[in-house]
Order: structure tokens, then sequence, then C-alpha cells
């Protein structure tokens, strides 16, 4: 009878359950589990529609619908209990500026507080383009000069040289 080795067979299982690990599908560990939906679909709608116009403040750069953070969990929340209560989208819209200032919404609106925010950009990059603008006239026109002061020391002959070298037939 032949005498068996559990020690490669340990091994063999070891490594069968460590390539599961491996490559087992993780999405599922981390995806987006949506919270307790509203009964009422329209209602919903109206809370998904809410959800992708306020920014999480934790991400900076998605919406609560997007964001896994507990902040952004608890904002969805109290968007749907806000819409439960019978509030509208533009009085939820009030009480999370109200609550959390301008920045909470993905699209500030356009006033005095956001001036910056929303032409800060376009001033700078026009800021940025008037200083290039302006460096680039000041370095050719000190180009200019320095051509003109070396060929002012040349002499008649190389001038001629030069001249014909460069196809001048001003000579």
């Amino acid at each position: 009878m032949r005498k068996i080795n559990f020690r490669v067979y340990n091994l063999i299982f070891a490594s069968i359950i460590f390539g599961l690990f491996i490559t087992a599908d993780t999405k599922d560990i981390y995806a987006f589990s949506p919270d307790k939906p509203l009964s009422n679909a329209g209602l919903e709608d109206r809370a998904l529609e809410l959800h992708k116009g306020l920014r999480c403040l934790v991400c900076q750069g998605q919406s609560i619908a997007d964001s896994n953070s507990e902040l952004a969990r608890d904002l969805r929340l109290l968007v749907r209990e806000r819409i439960a209560d019978g509030d509208t989208d533009d009085e939820i819209n009030q009480f999370m500026t109200d609550r959390y200032g301008d920045f909470i919404l993905m699209n500030p609106p356009v006033k005095a507080t956001t001036y910056i925010l929303w032409f800060g950009p376009a001033i700078a990059l026009l800021v940025g383009g008037l200083a290039i603008y302006y460096l680039f006239r000041r370095s050719k026109s000190k180009g200019n000069s320095i051509i003109k002061e070396t060929t002012d020391q040349l002499s008649d002959e190389e001038k001629r040289k030069l001249g014909q070298i460069l196809g001048d037939k001003s000579d």
C-alpha cells in the first residue's frame, strides 16, 4: 500500500484557497450599497437627482450620490427625510446651503460670494497670458537691440560678407 503524503495535499489545498482569495471579485465587498429607498418611486427619483447636485464635503470632487463616505450617507438620508416630510427641491437645497454653504452645491449660483469661484480661473488665465505676452515682447525688443549692436560693431567688409551670405543684394 502506498503512503499518502499529507504535507503535499495541505500545500495544494492552501494554494487553492490562496488562489481563490487572490482572484475573488472584491468589488462587491466595497461596492456602493444604496440606502433604504423611499417607498414612492417618484420621490426616490427626486432624491437621486438631488443627490447628484450635492457635493460630498469629505470627497469634494464627488456628489453625495457617488461617494461612499459616512457623511455622504448621512446627507443622502437627510435628503430622503426632507422629501418624506414634503419639502420641495428648492427648500432642500436652501436647507443644505444654509447649513453647509454654497460649496455643498455641485453647481453653485453666481453671486457676490462666489465670483472668485466662477471668474477666478478666467482672470488667472488672462493675467498669465498678459504676463507671457509682456515678457515675450520685452525679450524680443532686447533681442533686436542686441542684433543691432552686433551689426553696428561689424566692419564694412564683414557687413558685405554677411550680406552675401544672407542673400542681401543691397551692396
